[in-house]
């Protein structure tokens, strides 16, 4: 088995509920990231360096930005005749509503499964921050003759997110043999990463059969009903970095954890490289005054003042005197002569005028929404 066989699904909506203001007038999927991505980078790259070459991004609202940022699929090497990129509005022959769950939104792409040659599905969120060499996994599926296999992590439970499959008991071979949804957990757990893989004809009978009866839950009309069958696995990818985005204070960590550097080595693998959409610009100018330490900082930028411990986005300006520090500044995010900021996420375009003292803390950043005026 390999990704010629598989086609891919991403969903760029799901869960963006959680991140609040960063995701009012866009899609999870095209949330900015570590100084020049998008999450959706991540699923997607992972899927083409695991030769996925067909791959269906399923959209609901807010959609704008998504299509700006992936166009054609070309950053991929996903704009070509045969296969290639898809973009899935949430429109279908006869409906013009918005998805109201993912049965739907899969049953809405039937005709899209259809007329895919691919045997396999793979279906991935974007709120999972991962590099994960998904031919391992489908070498995993394919040796322990499983119908359905699920991405799982043990680690901090994303007690912020609704409906997340959590795996109660799992055999030494992966086979799952108990697992819940909207469990409260406090602590560690060994829970789904929403990474699902199985045969196209298994999804299609399930997602027609689900729909029919008006079910509206994928994780237990689909996933609990595959497991009580004995016919699920589990597979494990905690040895990979991985940060669940489930709020915005998650958000923040998990950027903030990448400014460590054996946290980058391990999520850029130079062997299974992020891809992106880049914007050509200028290398960044650095003032004379200028004072720098520990810190991502984008091309296009001007520095004048002081940066500390934070990720700075494409075309960002920090004027002299000012002094930020633990702090995530998107695109082209101005911030003014003589400013102290400390643990803040702004927004693009968000201006801060001189001489004005902005302060989170560490457990309780303050955010900005874009184009914020300050």
């Amino acid at each position: 088995m390999n990704g010629k066989k598989v086609l891919g699904m991403i969903f760029a909506n799901i869960h963006e509920e959680a991140l609040g203001a960063l995701t009012d007038m866009r899609t999870m999927g095209s949330v900015p990231f570590c100084s020049r991505f998008r999450l959706i980078d991540f699923p997607l790259s992972n899927m083409v360096e695991s030769q996925i070459t067909k791959i269906g991004v399923v959209t609901n609202a807010n959609f704008n930005s998504l299509m700006d940022h992936v166009g054609t699929g070309k950053p991929w090497d996903l704009s070509r005749k045969t296969d290639g990129l898809y973009l899935l509005p949430p429109y279908s022959l006869n409906s013009t509503t918005m998805w109201g769950n993912r049965i739907d939104a899969i049953f809405g792409n039937m005709g899209f499964l259809d007329q895919s040659n691919q045997e396999y599905v793979l279906m991935s969120d974007c709120y999972n921050i991962m590099n994960l060499d998904y031919t391992k996994l489908f070498e995993a599926h394919e040796k322990s003759g499983a119908a359905v296999t699920i991405v799982g992590v043990k680690g901090a439970f994303p007690k912020n997110m609704s409906s997340v499959l959590v795996f109660d008991e799992v055999d030494e071979n992966g086979k799952i043999i108990d697992a819940s949804v909207d469990k409260t957990i406090d602590g560690e757990a060994f829970y789904s990463c929403n990474i699902i893989l199985m045969k196209k004809y298994l999804l299609q009978t399930l997602i027609t059969t689900a729909h029919s009866k008006n079910e509206v839950s994928f994780q237990r009309s689909i996933l609990l009903n595959c497991i009580k069958s004995g016919k699920a696995y589990a597979y494990d990818a905690t040895d990979c970095f991985v940060g669940t985005i489930d709020s915005p204070q998650s958000y923040y960590d998990i950027s903030m954890s990448l400014l460590e550097k054996e946290n980058r080595a391990k999520l850029f693998d130079p062997d299974r490289p992020i891809f992106t959409k880049e914007r050509d610009d200028m290398p960044t100018l650095y003032g004379t005054s200028a004072k720098i330490n520990n810190s991502l900082i984008a091309d296009g930028c001007q520095i004048k003042g002081e940066v500390e411990n934070c990720i700075i986005f494409k075309g960002v300006k920090v004027e002299e005197g000012a002094v930020v520090k633990n702090s995530i500044l998107m695109q082209d995010t101005v911030v003014g002569e003589n400013c102290k900021i400390n643990c803040i996420i702004a927004d693009k375009n968000v201006n801060i005028k001189s001489g004005v003292e902005l302060s989170g803390a560490p457990n309780f950043p303050v955010s900005l929404s874009k184009d914020t005026r300050i």
